[in-house]
């Protein structure tokens, strides 16, 4: 697997927990299960999870569960996924979403969604400019010359880790090379 010649900028989630040791009261009384003084592990969320929680992601959230993908997404993985924000969705020509979202669209809205997924986890320090096979078959450009890019889509936040993956947030929808969407 290629490697990213330039690592992303890390932007990631920060979970603080554990416990002061000034709050640690030291006892005399000799115990058989000692507490450990490790920090609760924190349990990830699956991506679908993460980006339902998000505003942002609410028009990614509403054309995966329109394109039966829901599952998918919350199975074992891992995956990566280049998710566009609402924003990007937005930019997208006047009325294309709603009818990407329309059953008889399915299988189209299907081959866009699953070509910003790629089936292994990569996190921004493995990313390196080149083509990254996506889910849908066909290939992802990578380019990191004046910041990292998919497709020309730029990435804006990466390394969501998710308990199936990882998220890296794109400011464009990807288009697979073979998709016309002025059709529709």
């Amino acid at each position: 697997m290629r490697r990213f010649i330039a690592p992303l900028v890390m932007v990631g989630l920060l979970v603080s927990c554990g416990s002061d040791s000034a709050d640690v009261v030291e006892t005399q009384a000799p115990m058989t299960d000692a507490p450990t003084s490790e920090a609760p592990a924190v349990e990830l969320q699956d991506i679908v999870t993460i980006a339902s929680g998000n505003e942002d992601f609410s028009t990614l959230v509403a054309a995966v569960g329109a394109a039966g993908l829901v599952e998918t997404l919350q199975g074992e993985g891992p995956f990566t996924v280049f998710a566009p924000t609402n924003a990007a969705f937005a930019a997208l020509p006047a009325g294309l979403v709603d009818k990407l979202l329309l059953p008889e669209n399915k299988d189209l809205l299907v081959k866009i969604l699953t070509y910003h997924v790629v089936g292994a986890k990569l996190i921004s320090a493995e990313v390196m400019a080149g083509e990254v096979p996506s889910v849908e078959g066909q290939n992802i450009t990578v380019t990191t010359e004046g910041g990292v890019k998919v497709n020309g889509a730029n990435v804006v936040a990466v390394d969501i880790e998710a308990s199936n993956g990882v998220i890296h947030v794109i400011d464009a929808v990807i288009l697979p090379p073979d998709v016309d969407v002025s059709a529709l």
